[in-house]
């Protein structure tokens, strides 16, 4: 099918080179970003591969030119905080024709909108520089609303000025609460604006480019994504999973950086002090570096503060998920290292419960993604790394160690290899079908077990949350369907979709490269882009997941036996968060058997958590912990007030640490002191070791259902 893509994508950009280009559009006041021809080349050939081979079919028409539009002026300006009424209003003109923009590779008209946003950016910041020359009023009761995403656009540029006053005063006054030399504390702004002059300076047209290219393919998929060509070179460098750094992976929102992810055995993972959506502020280098303010960073600069060779030292000002934004940030201190995400294993512990006097023993074994070797996998070699091979020891060794069960811990596996999820799922039943896949031509492909060795045959079950996601989703739905173990935790993500990695320097024509190339010689030489693509990659959403049953994976995920509260917001998580996710449908189910029902013994155990839930002080500050997330998030404006700030943060602060003491002696442990730091390789995993005693429950009630490696069979 390629080698036809390939052609065809050959012969339509090589015709659409011959079209004349747009005059671009100039905006006094912003640094004039314009696009180049390379540029204008992807845009075409990205269009036709989504038009013609992306498995959701959408026409490249003026409603979804409606919805590229939307998604790029909220990338632009989520909160409202730079573009005026008036700017929004000159823009209604591209609302109906950027699918004929991207589909000529006219660039300009979205350059033109990028660089309005500059030019307010800029003056917006420089306004803000000459208002710490004046005196602030910390006495006054004023309100400064933060998050106006909802709001409408300012109206004004006398309202726009106001807004920014009031920012310029807010960020004054928290510098302020920490360091009452106020002087000094309008330097230090200052240069934290004079910075984010300079990170705007800096951006170029790869980003801009960047930056609408997420907007035109997160409209038609939010799984199909381009990537220019320095965003391919990062991209397969976190697939080879090797970096030096902390090991957390970053995003951003509204002006801050947050956690998205921990990389288990990595720096941010062993310090325990950090958690996903926790916000950074701050970077400082080595022990005594200053610290620099990264609020309204670009990401990739922020990244290249944080990570750095191993073995030095960085400190992170951290703002905790759920906190306010006028809360203190907390300093952490860690010791970068090389992260071979490769490297990144199943690992096991054991723990004990007691059920009516007697004891038993549970092997939890986590298992953070579905990995493997395809280099040593390719070559033959029988002892390849991968999550199978991992998991297959350590079951041996847990069957030697005499446990009762095994729950394994998928929360936060994002996925990772397809034959992983099938070859894992292999070790819990005799053989069998484990997942369907339907390409765009509707055809379907039943992929099986075909080992009947069984690696472990005893009580299971699988711990979950929302973001587990892709192939977890395939193993847990397998071993539901089959019946084989207890599906524990909340509703997964929901991402049942695949997608293929094309590199576009082999698809667009080798004379359009050359004639590329020409424009961009030096000195009578091609200037080299190292190991970088000159046209960047392409993920490309080809096909989708099917559960055995004929369930899509898609969109609704897997929904666990006994479920629990949901610590991840289930409304800003999740593929049925996104509206350009596929949907949820269904196909014929394939032939299976059995090993199990679960059906009459749920209802049991379900009644024993929630009796255990009733008197759980853990369980009851989780729901605290959730409920706090939600107020604040509700949040959108703070007091300007220096009294009223610092009541607030001083009671936030005493509240946090009180809360943390609680939740210690909830789970056996002792409290802190205040300062005191917490010891290290505490487990305070309050759900992991519920789903432990589930699992406990289920090997001490008399009425289980026996299963076998024989099955009963589904038609």
């Amino acid at each position: 099918m390629f080698k036809k893509l390939y052609l065809a994508l050959v012969l339509g950009a090589a015709l659409a080179c011959h079209a004349a280009p747009a005059k671009p559009i100039k905006v006094a006041g912003s640094n004039d970003i314009q696009p180049d021809e390379q540029q204008s080349v992807v845009c075409r050939t990205v269009a036709e591969l989504i038009t013609n081979y992306n498995y959701k079919k959408v026409p490249l028409n003026d409603s979804i030119s409606q919805v590229i539009y939307n998604r790029y002026i909220k990338l632009l300006d989520e909160s409202h905080n730079y573009l005026l009424a008036s700017d929004i209003a000159d823009f209604d003109k591209y609302k109906t024709v950027l699918d004929d923009d991207v589909k000529t590779g006219n660039l300009n008209d979205v350059f033109y909108i990028f660089n309005v946003y500059q030019k307010r950016y800029i003056e917006h910041i420089n306004y803000s520089i000459a208002q710490l020359g004046r005196d602030f009023d910390f006495d006054k009761s004023e309100v400064f609303t933060y998050d106006r995403t909802s709001l409408p656009w300012v109206a004004s540029q006398s309202e726009m000025d106001n807004l920014w006053s009031l920012r310029v005063k807010y960020d004054l006054l928290n510098l302020k609460l920490a360091n009452p030399d106020l002087a000094k504390d309008k330097e230090t702004l200052k240069k934290r604006y004079e910075n984010l002059l300079s990170q705007a300076n800096k951006l170029n047209n790869q980003d801009v480019f960047q930056i609408f290219m997420d907007a035109f393919t997160e409209a038609i998929d939010p799984h199909t994504n381009y990537f220019n060509p320095a965003n391919a070179a990062n991209f397969n460098i976190d697939m080879s999973r090797q970096l030096e750094g902390i090991g957390a992976g970053l995003n951003i929102e509204n002006d801050y950086i947050i956690i998205k992810s921990v990389v288990p055995g990595g720096p941010a993972d062993k310090s325990h002090q950090l958690d996903i959506d926790d916000r950074i502020v701050g970077v400082a280098q080595g022990k005594d570096g200053e610290f620099q303010n990264i609020i309204g960073w670009r990401i990739e600069n922020a990244i290249a503060l944080i990570r750095g060779t191993k073995g030095t030292i960085v400190r992170l000002e951290i703002l905790p998920k759920g906190a306010s934004s006028a809360s203190k940030p907390k300093v952490v201190e860690m010791v970068r290292e090389k992260i071979i995400l490769k490297d990144e294993s199943a690992k096991k512990e054991i723990r004990t419960f007691n059920s009516n006097g007697k004891t038993i023993k549970i092997g939890i074994i986590s298992v953070p993604a579905f990995y493997i070797d395809f280099n040593d996998y390719k070559t033959g070699n029988p002892n390849y790394k991968s999550t199978t091979h991992d998991v297959k020891l350590i079951l041996d060794s847990l069957k030697q160690e005499g446990v009762d069960g095994i729950v394994m811990d998928m929360r936060e596996n994002g996925g990772g290899s397809l034959m992983e999820a099938i070859e894992l799922t292999g070790l819990f039943i005799k053989d069998g079908p484990v997942v369907q896949v339907r390409n765009a031509n509707d055809q379907i492909e039943v992929d099986k077990d075909e080992d009947p060795a069984i690696a472990y045959s005893g009580p299971l079950a699988i711990l979950v949350d929302r973001f587990s996601a892709s192939a977890t989703e395939i193993f847990s739905g397998a071993i539901q369907d089959y019946g084989r173990g207890i599906i524990i935790g909340t509703q997964t993500y929901g991402k049942g979709s695949v997608q293929n990695a094309i590199d576009l320097d082999k698809v667009i024509s080798p004379s359009i490269r050359e004639r590329i190339a020409s424009l961009v010689k030096k000195d009578g030489k091609v200037v080299s882009t190292g190991s970088q693509s000159t046209f960047g990659q392409l993920n490309l959403t080809i096909a989708k997941f099917y559960r055995i049953t004929g369930n899509s994976t898609q969109h609704k995920g897997v929904t666990p036996d006994i479920q629990f509260p949901s610590v991840i917001p289930m409304d800003k998580y999740g593929e049925d968060t996104e509206p350009s996710a596929m949907p949820f449908d269904v196909i014929a189910k394939t032939s299976f058997a059995k090993v199990g029902d679960f059906s009459s013994v749920i209802p049991q155990l379900t009644k024993l958590h929630e009796q255990r839930m009733e008197n759980s002080a853990s369980y009851k500050y989780l729901e605290a912990d959730i409920a706090d997330f939600k107020k604040h998030e509700a949040e959108k404006s703070i007091t300007l007030n220096e009294e009223q700030l610092k009541k607030q943060r001083d009671a936030d602060e005493k509240k946090s640490f009180e809360d943390e003491n609680d939740r210690r002696v909830a789970m056996g442990l002792p409290a802190l002191k205040k300062g005191q730091a917490k010891p290290r390789n505490e487990d305070l995993d309050f759900l992991k070791k519920e789903a432990g005693q589930i699992l406990t429950d289920y090997i001490t009630l008399d009425n289980k259902y026996a299963h076998s490696g024989i099955g009963i069979p589904v038609n």
